[in-house]
């Protein structure tokens, strides 16, 4: 892989497991230096801590934070700064998902659903932003095929993967030209890991998928890669979803 990262600091929120950590490898092999936020994952985020700075010395930081915390953003980005002097690239992939039937949604499942996925991205990216233009640096946002097509009893998560969508666009046009700020839009990548979507609907979503199997967490990151190198592509959310969006 073409080290066309060299130089640079990436911050990844929920980086100790799945795609975020599928996100950090493959940023680090391209040359970053990586900071991986999370939440309760301590001992994930530990083993690929250590993973990186063994192929790279000093080179991966993890930082525990619950993204919800109004100091969360500060933190995070002080943490950042302090270690590796600055930051080019904000990668908010942390997301809570489960189902939210209408007639028993809560105040709780909005907090927590819009929290993690709309209103901690919004507010670690305004946080970041200094930092970024400093150094014409990037957003990325790991957005949904639900944003833009519901997802049938999820009506809370869709609509925080709604706003996920016009917040990378907004924020595109309000930190442009010295930030540029996308998204990628997986479709069906990797089992929820509790269980939900039984067999026969897992098996009608990869029928339903003109590529006609999952995606990996790894072929996210190659599209987040791409948009953190990629000069002039900002406000764009890049669909990778094997064509399910075209089916839906």
């Amino acid at each position: 892989m073409e080290q066309d990262l060299n130089g640079k600091t990436a911050l990844v929120t929920g980086a100790a497991r799945r795609i975020g950590a599928a996100i950090a490898r493959r940023l680090h092999a391209a040359g970053a230096n990586v900071v991986l936020h999370y939440r309760g994952a301590e001992a994930e985020a530990a083993a690929l801590e250590a993973e990186l700075n063994a192929l790279r010395a000093a080179s991966a930081l993890k930082v525990k934070a619950d993204l919800l915390a109004p100091i969360a953003p500060k933190a995070l980005v002080g943490a950042t700064r302090d270690r590796f002097g600055g930051l080019d690239l904000l990668v908010n992939n942390a997301s809570s998902f489960y189902p939210t039937a209408v007639g028993a949604i809560e105040a709780g499942h909005w907090d927590e659903l819009i929290g993690s996925n709309l209103r901690a991205p919004l507010f670690l990216s305004q946080e970041a932003a200094p930092e970024l233009a400093k150094r014409g640096g990037a957003i990325v946002n790991i957005a949904d095929i639900h944003s833009d097509r519901p997802l049938k009893g999820y009506a809370v998560y869709s609509i925080a993967k709604a706003g996920l969508a016009a917040m990378t666009r907004s924020l595109a046009l309000e930190l442009g030209p010295a930030v540029r700020v996308n998204a990628v839009s997986p479709g069906a990548i990797a089992w929820p890991d509790d269980g939900q979507f039984a067999p026969p609907e897992r098996e009608r979503i990869v029928a339903t998928t003109p590529m006609s199997r999952l995606g990996t967490p790894e072929e996210i990151a190659q599209a987040v890669h791409f948009l953190a190198s990629a000069p002039f592509v900002t406000g764009q959310i890049l669909a990778v979803d094997g064509g399910r969006s075209v089916y839906l």
